[in-house]
C-alpha cells in the first residue's frame, strides 16, 4: 500500500515526551513557529492530517491539525504506516462500541456511552445512546472534516432511530466552527418530545436538543446506585442535583426524604417531573437556589441531615483554574460537613479532570482539618465502566466520587 507523504510539524526541544506517552493533546506552543505552514498564506487547513516529529526528524504521531485552535493538533495514531481515513474512523468506532460489551451489554432501552474522546483513541467525539436515540458532541474541529463518515457509520452500526449532534458555543469559539444546538442528523424522523430510558429501575426522559451536554449524565449512573445503598432511611440533601440523579435512585431504594438543590429553573421542573413518573415525588422536594448560598442559609437556620450529597458541576476548566477550583470545593464540603451530625453521610464529586484525585483527597483533609471532624472514607469511586481511563491522557481520570462517613 502506498502511503501519502505528510506535512511534518516539529515540536520544541524537550517537548516530546508526553508524546512519547501516547498523549494525543498538541497544543501551539509546543511547536516550533512554521510560518509557511499557518496564518494567511499557509497551505495547512482544519482537519488536514500532519506527521508530529520531534527536532531530530524522529516520527512522534499522526494526527490532524486546526490552524484555529490553540490545541493545535489532536494525535489518532502512532504508528506512521496507519492511515488517517474513513477507514480509521469506522474502525475505532466499532472497537468503542466492542469494548462497551467486555463487561455486558446495556438493555435496548437503557443508556450508555459508546464513545468517549481520548479514552476511545477519537479525541474530539463523544456519543451517548439513550435507548434507540443517540446524542453525538463533537468537540475537535478538525474531525468536523469527517463529520458525514462518522454520522453515517454511527447510524449503520447502532440502527439507531435519530442522532441529535451538538456542538457548544464555548468549543465552537475555541475551534473555530459554527455552535450546534441541536441538529437531527436522520432525515424524517422528527424529536417533538423527550427521549424515554431506564436507569437504576427508573423510567427517565432525556432532551437531546435542549438538554446539557448530549442530554443527562450517565457517568454517575453506577456511583448514584451505590450511593443510595448508604441512605436508606436518611433526610438526605441533595445538592447540585441537575434532573434529579443521586435523590431520584435514593428515594427510589428507601431514602426517607430528599430535598434537591439546583439553579437550573429547567433541571428542576425535570426532576420533579421524573419524580412524579417513578412514585417518590411525596419523598422529594426541590429548590431553586445557588448552592453556596443555599448550603450557608441551611446552616444558618440549624438545620441537619443524615446525608449530603455534592455533584457541582466543573469548577476548573484548565490547570491555571485548579487553584480557584479547590477553594470552591473546600468551602463547599466545610459547609455541607456543618449540616452533618456525628455520623452522618457525605457524597462528594468532582468532575474536574484538571484537579487530580490526590488534590480532592487533600482538600478534605483540609476540610476536616478546619471544622474539626473526622472524615472517614468509605468508597474511593470514579465513573462507570463505559467512561475509560486512557493511561496515557490522565485528563480523562476526571471523575471523583468519595463517599465518607464524618464523625
Amino acid at each position: 500500500m502506498s502511503h501519502t507523504t505528510l506535512q511534518q510539524l516539529r515540536v520544541k526541544p524537550g517537548r516530546q515526551f508526553p508524546f512519547l506517552a501516547r498523549h494525543p493533546w498538541v497544543h501551539a506552543h509546543a511547536l516550533i513557529r512554521d510560518g509557511d505552514k499557518f496564518g494567511d498564506g499557509g497551505d495547512l487547513k482544519r482537519g488536514d492530517a500532519i506527521d508530529l516529529v520531534d527536532m531530530d526528524g524522529n516520527f512522534l504521531g499522526r494526527g490532524l491539525v486546526n490552524p484555529d485552535s490553540r490545541l493545535r493538533v489532536r494525535l489518532y495514531t502512532y504508528d506512521s504506516q496507519t492511515e488517517i481515513n474513513d477507514d480509521l474512523w469506522r474502525s475505532r468506532i466499532d472497537d468503542a462500541i466492542r469494548r462497551r460489551s467486555l463487561n455486558g451489554k446495556a438493555a435496548d432501552d437503557e443508556a450508555q456511552r459508546l464513545i468517549f474522546s481520548e479514552s476511545d483513541l477519537i479525541s474530539g467525539l463523544i456519543v451517548d445512546r439513550y435507548a434507540d436515540c443517540l446524542g453525538v458532541q463533537f468537540t475537535a474541529g478538525a474531525l468536523m472534516k469527517w463529520r458525514n463518515t462518522i454520522l453515517d457509520h454511527l447510524r449503520s452500526v447502532t440502527g439507531c432511530r435519530q442522532m441529535v449532534v451538538r456542538v457548544d458555543e464555548k468549543t465552537a469559539k475555541y475551534e473555530g466552527i459554527e455552535p450546534e444546538s441541536g441538529t437531527l442528523a436522520v432525515p424524517g424522523v422528527d424529536l417533538n418530545e423527550p427521549v424515554h430510558y431506564r436507569q437504576n429501575g427508573l423510567d427517565l426522559t432525556v432532551d437531546l436538543v435542549g438538554g446539557q451536554k448530549t442530554g443527562g449524565y450517565l457517568d454517575q449512573r453506577i456511583n448514584h446506585a451505590v450511593a443510595a445503598g448508604y441512605l436508606t432511611g436518611k433526610r438526605v440533601l441533595d445538592v447540585c442535583c441537575y434532573t434529579g440523579g443521586f435523590g431520584l435512585v435514593a428515594a427510589k431504594q428507601g431514602a426517607s426524604s430528599v430535598t434537591g438543590i439546583d439553579s437550573s429553573a429547567v433541571a428542576i421542573a425535570a426532576a420533579a417531573e421524573s419524580a412524579s413518573r417513578n412514585g417518590v415525588a411525596d419523598r422529594m422536594a426541590f429548590l431553586q437556589e445557588d448552592c453556596f448560598e443555599a448550603l450557608k442559609r441551611l446552616g444558618d437556620e440549624g438545620q441537619k441531615y443524615d446525608a449530603v450529597i455534592l455533584d457541582p458541576p466543573r469548577f476548573a476548566g484548565s490547570r491555571h483554574q485548579v487553584d480557584q477550583a479547590l477553594r470552591a470545593y473546600r468551602r463547599l464540603n466545610s459547609l455541607a460537613v456543618d449540616l452533618l451530625p456525628p455520623g452522618g453521610v457525605l457524597v462528594t464529586c468532582s468532575c474536574s479532570g484538571r484537579v487530580s484525585r490526590s488534590e480532592f483527597l487533600n482538600m478534605m483533609v483540609d476540610v476536616g482539618r478546619r471544622q474539626r471532624r473526622d472524615i472517614i472514607v468509605l468508597e474511593n469511586r470514579g465513573p462507570a465502566p463505559d467512561h475509560p481511563l486512557a493511561v496515557g491522557c490522565p485528563e480523562s481520570d476526571y471523575l471523583k466520587c468519595v463517599i465518607a462517613q464524618v464523625v
